[in-house]
């Protein structure tokens, strides 16, 4: 089922999100149905918040073709360490919540991760890096309440301040 996706300038964008307690049965449909609406967006990964749910629940798949697809769903996610913070590491990134805005952010290159997958196995990803990297970051930012736009230069703010603001008002 594809979902709403919440927009900039929603609540539900900025606020902390909650552990999950236990992977249900319903947990785990809602993840599919993250990546369906994912997939009809063309994204690449996606954090509860972005459909209203204030858990600790992330979806990627890097791949773009759909007979090549690697889902990932990860539940209550953590960052065990980040390393190589570099400005010269900086990337475009795009967000399904913040429509057609694209700015370089400067994130970690290396990250080791930790999750419970949707079989409630634990799973501990050491030396990610690359695109998966980033996208974790980018995702696991959103269950902390934090945009993308809020990384990206003061330039890149002036220059998307008005359709940030448009976007804001659209969600009153």
């Amino acid at each position: 089922m594809i979902l709403q996706l919440s927009t900039y300038g929603s609540p539900a964008l900025r606020k902390k999100s909650e552990p999950v307690k236990e992977i249900t049965p319903e947990l785990v449909k809602l993840a599919c149905d993250m990546l369906e609406t994912m997939y009809e967006a063309n994204g690449i990964g996606m954090a509860a918040p972005q459909i209203g749910q204030n858990i600790r629940l992330v979806v990627m798949d890097l791949e773009k073709e759909e007979d090549e697809r690697k889902p990932i769903i990860l539940f209550n996610p953590e960052v065990l360490l980040a390393e190589g913070d570099n400005p010269i590491e900086s990337e475009e990134e795009g967000c399904l919540s913040v429509p057609d805005i694209w700015a370089k952010v400067s994130r970690p290159t290396r990250v080791h991760l930790t999750y419970t997958n949707e079989k409630g196995e634990t799973i501990v990803q050491q030396n990610v890096t690359g695109k998966l990297a980033r996208c974790a970051l980018h995702e696991l930012d959103h269950l902390n309440g934090v945009l993308f736009v809020d990384k990206i230069s003061m330039a890149d703010k002036a220059m998307n301040a008005s359709k940030l603001k448009r976007m804001a008002k659209g969600q009153q």
